[in-house]
């Protein structure tokens, strides 16, 4: 059971960081009712616009192919016959790696905040 909420939220959190791309190569990142909360300077340049699509079209990708790494291991165990499994160690890691990818994932949001200044 525990390998099986662990493949579903590093699924979730590929679906996840593959949408917000997807708008950010779209280039409605500044778009409210599409993308994202912005700051008014990066709303009216349009160099800083495109800095901010790029951005989190970047980073958000980069963290959807990082979430679906630990995906293989897992649905390898899940599909053995119970022969292996992981420890407390090998389960903190994986902890860590998703605080990792969901920090790369926010990256960019927290540099749009400081784009106009």
């Amino acid at each position: 059971m525990t390998y099986v909420f662990i493949l579903c939220c590093f699924t979730l959190l590929a679906v996840v960081t593959l949408l917000a791309a997807r708008v950010g190569r779209r280039g409605e990142v500044c778009d409210r009712s599409v993308g994202y909360e912005v700051p008014d300077e990066v709303k009216r340049d349009p160099e800083l616009r495109e800095q901010a699509n790029r951005l989190v079209a970047h980073w958000c990708t980069g963290a959807a192919i990082l979430s679906l790494a630990p995906l293989i291991p897992v649905g390898q165990l899940l599909f053995t016959d119970g022969d292996w499994s992981i420890g407390t160690g090998g389960l903190i890691a994986l902890a860590f790696y998703g605080l990792v990818v969901v920090v790369v994932a926010g990256y960019p949001f927290e540099k749009i905040k400081h784009l106009g200044r």
